[in-house]
C-alpha cells in the first residue's frame, strides 16, 4: 500500500433525501447535469482526481490545498448562479470539507485520517458552503483571494482530538446567506415563540395492507385541515409533510427543515371494524414527548378520535381559541364512515397530479361519497372546484354545463355551512370563471379569513386576486402559501409568477416561471414568452416558444386564450396574444 500527503475534498448534497422525496427523477437529472457541466470539468481543470462517488456525494484527491480550494470555490460559485431561478427548497446545494493530511492508497481508493477529517468537515459545512481544516488554511492563506472565518475548535465525530476549522466566505459572505434570487427566497422563518407551529407527519400504516394507505393519509389530512382553521397556530401543509412518507425521519431535522417547534407523529392499524391509532406530540427543541395516546376503538369512532387529537394538540401547544375556532375544532368532512372512506380515496387521486385522469378518479369517489352524505359542505365544495376546472379546460362537459354544475355545488356548500372555507374557495373560482371579479375577490378573502393556516386556500386566493386586479395582494398570499408549505407543489410557482407579472415585476416573474418549468416542463413558458417579447427580448422569447412547443406540441394561442379570465382590458389581452404569435407560436 502506498502513502502520500494530499489535499482531500469531500462533498455531498444538503437535504438530498428531502429533494428526492419531492421529485426523484428531477433531482437526479439536475444532479447529473450539474456534475456534467460544472463539477467534473472544474475538478479536472484544477488537476483533481475523483476517487469515488456515493449517490449524492463524492471524494476527490488534489495534489495541493490551493487547487482543492480553488476548485471548491469555483463549483460553489457556479452552483449559486445555477440555482438563481429556483426557490430555496428545491436547490441542489453542495456542502464541502477540505483537509490536508496523510492518506493510504489501495486499489485506486484512498483511506486514512486525511479522508476521515475531510468527511467530518463536510458534515459541519453549511449548504453551499466550504469548511476547511486549520492545516489546509495555513497552506492556502495568502495564495487565494478568499476570506476566512474562524470557526474555532470543533469536536468532529469519531475524531479523537478537537480540531480548529475555518469557513470560506465566497465574495465576502457565507454562500448560504447570500440569496441569488431575492424574489424567490422563501425559506422558512425561524420558529417564533409568539405563535406555536406544528408539522403533522404521515402516520405509519401498521395494517400490512397497502390499500389502507389512503385511510392513514385521510386521517392526517383531516387533522391538518382542522388545525389550519386556527389563527393562533402555524400549520405546515400536507404537501410539505408528506415528502417524509415512508422514510425514517429524524424529528429534529424535519422540524428544522419545516420551520416548526412541534411535530405530531403516529401510526394506524385497521382490522375489520376495529381501529388502533397511536399519536405523540414532540417538542423538537429538546425532543421531549409532550403528549402521547393510544386509541383502540370501533371504526365508527374515527371522527371522535380526530376531535380528541386536535383538541389535545391545541391544549398542549397553548393555542388561544376564539369561540368560532372552538366550534371549528370539531370539523369533519362527513359524519358517514363509508362516505369518509370514499372521500379519502378521492383525495389520494386529487393529490397525485394535475391531470384529467386523476381529477376524474377523484370526481368518481367524491360523487359516491356525496350520494351517501348529501349534506357535506366540503364534498359539495370539492366537486364544485372540479367542475370549475372542467369549465376552464373542457374535460367532461361543455363550458356552460360545467359552470352550472360548479355553481350548484358551490351554492349548496355555502347553504349547508356558511363558515366553511372550502365552500368560499369553490365559490371564488367559479365566480372568476364567470368573470364576476369583485364577488370572486370577496369570496377568496373570506376563505383565507376562515382558514388562515391553509396553504392551498391562500394559493387559490392568490390566483383569484391576481386575475381580478389585485396582483400585489396576490403576491403576499402566494408567499404566505409557500411559507406554510416549504415543499410546495410546482403550481404555486406558476401562481406566484402570474402575480409578479401582473404587478409589473417582470424579472421576478420570469424567475418564478423558469422555476415552474424546471419542475414541470412546459408550464410557465407561455408567460415567459410574453414577458420577454414585451420587454424587447424577441430572441429569448423565440427560444422559450421553441421549448414550449417541444414540451407541449398541441399548444395553440387560441386554446390558451380560452383559459384566461383576468380582469384586463381588451388592449392588454390583444397585446399578450400578439406577443405569443410574434414569438412563432401557432395561432390555432
Amino acid at each position: 500500500m502506498e502513502r502520500r500527503l494530499a489535499a482531500v475534498l469531500a462533498a455531498d448534497v444538503a437535504g438530498y433525501s428531502r429533494l428526492m422525496g419531492i421529485n426523484e427523477e428531477g433531482t437526479l437529472a439536475r444532479l447529473k447535469a450539474a456534475r456534467k457541466t460544472l463539477v467534473d470539468p472544474t475538478i479536472a481543470k484544477h488537476r483533481g482526481r475523483i476517487v469515488k462517488t456515493t449517490g449524492d456525494g463524492m471524494l476527490v484527491e488534489f495534489s495541493s490545498a490551493v487547487d482543492a480550494v480553488r476548485s471548491a470555490v469555483e463549483v460553489q460559485s457556479g452552483m449559486a448562479e445555477h440555482n438563481a431561478a429556483l426557490p430555496q427548497g428545491h436547490r441542489i446545494e453542495f456542502r464541502m470539507g477540505i483537509h490536508v493530511g496523510d492518506i493510504i492508497i489501495d486499489d485506486n481508493d484512498i483511506f486514512g485520517d486525511g479522508v476521515n477529517i475531510a468527511a467530518r468537515l463536510e458534515g459541519i459545512a453549511e449548504p453551499g458552503g466550504i469548511c476547511i481544516s486549520d492545516d489546509a488554511q495555513r497552506q492556502v492563506r495568502g495564495k487565494v483571494d478568499i476570506a476566512f472565518e474562524d470557526m474555532g475548535s470543533q469536536t468532529l465525530k469519531n475524531i479523537v482530538e478537537p480540531m480548529r476549522a475555518w469557513r470560506l466566505l465566497v465574495n465576502g459572505s457565507a454562500p448560504s446567506t447570500t440569496p441569488a434570487s431575492p424574489s424567490l427566497e422563501l425559506a422558512q422563518p425561524p420558529v417564533s415563540p409568539d405563535k406555536p407551529s406544528i408539522a403533522v407527519l404521515p402516520f405509519q400504516n401498521m395494517s400490512g395492507d397497502a390499500e389502507q394507505e389512503h385511510f392513514c393519509d385521510g386521517l392526517v389530512e383531516d387533522i391538518i385541515t382542522t388545525l389550519s382553521k386556527l389563527a393562533g397556530l402555524r400549520v405546515i401543509a400536507r404537501n410539505s409533510t408528506f415528502v417524509y412518507k415512508g422514510r425514517s425521519v429524524d424529528i429534529r431535522e424535519a422540524a428544522k427543515q419545516l420551520g416548526v417547534r412541534y411535530v405530531l407523529e403516529g401510526s394506524v392499524r385497521k382490522s375489520g371494524n376495529r381501529i388502533r391509532i397511536t399519536s405523540q406530540l414532540i417538542d423538537a427543541l429538546d425532543g421531549a414527548h409532550l403528549w402521547a395516546e393510544r386509541y383502540d376503538r370501533s371504526m365508527d369512532d374515527i371522527f371522535a378520535i380526530q376531535d380528541e387529537i386536535t383538541l389535545k394538540l391545541a391544549t398542549e401547544m397553548q393555542v388561544k381559541l376564539t369561540e368560532g375556532e372552538q366550534a371549528r375544532l370539531h370539523y369533519t368532512t362527513t359524519s358517514n364512515v363509508e362516505a369518509w372512506t370514499y372521500w379519502v380515496q378521492g383525495m389520494s387521486h386529487h393529490r397525485k397530479a394535475v391531470t384529467k385522469d386523476e381529477y376524474g378518479q377523484a370526481r368518481l369517489f367524491w360523487e359516491k361519497a356525496l350520494a351517501l352524505d348529501p349534506a357535506s359542505a366540503p364534498l359539495n365544495a370539492k366537486l364544485s372546484f372540479l367542475h370549475s376546472l372542467d369549465a376552464r379546460f373542457g374535460w367532461w362537459d361543455d363550458r356552460d354545463t360545467a359552470i352550472d354544475k360548479a355553481q350548484a355545488y358551490a351554492d349548496r356548500a355555502l347553504e349547508i355551512d356558511p363558515s366553511n372555507a372550502d365552500a368560499y374557495t369553490a365559490s371564488s373560482v367559479i365566480l372568476l370563471n364567470q368573470r364576476h371579479h369583485d364577488e370572486a375577490v370577496a369570496a377568496a378573502r373570506k376563505a383565507v379569513q376562515l382558514a388562515p393556516g391553509a396553504a392551498d386556500t391562500a394559493e387559490l386566493a392568490s390566483h383569484v386576486l391576481s386575475a381580478s386586479g389585485f396582483p400585489e395582494d396576490a403576491v403576499l398570499l402566494s408567499e404566505k402559501a409557500m411559507t406554510l408549505s416549504p415543499n410546495y407543489p410546482s403550481i404555486y410557482l406558476g401562481t406566484l409568477g402570474n402575480a409578479y407579472r401582473l404587478s409589473g415585476r417582470t424579472d421576478q416573474a420570469i424567475a418564478a416561471f423558469q422555476a415552474y418549468h424546471a419542475r414541470n416542463p412546459g408550464f410557465g413558458l407561455t408567460d415567459i414568452v410574453i414577458a420577454y417579447q414585451q420587454t424587447g427580448k424577441p430572441e429569448e422569447a423565440r427560444r422559450a416558444a421553441e421549448q414550449l412547443m417541444a414540451a407541449r406540441p398541441n399548444f395553440t394561442v387560441a386554446a390558451w386564450l380560452k383559459t384566461q379570465f383576468s380582469r384586463r382590458d381588451a388592449t392588454q389581452v390583444e397585446a399578450d396574444t400578439a406577443a405569443l404569435r410574434a414569438a412563432g407560436l401557432p395561432p390555432g
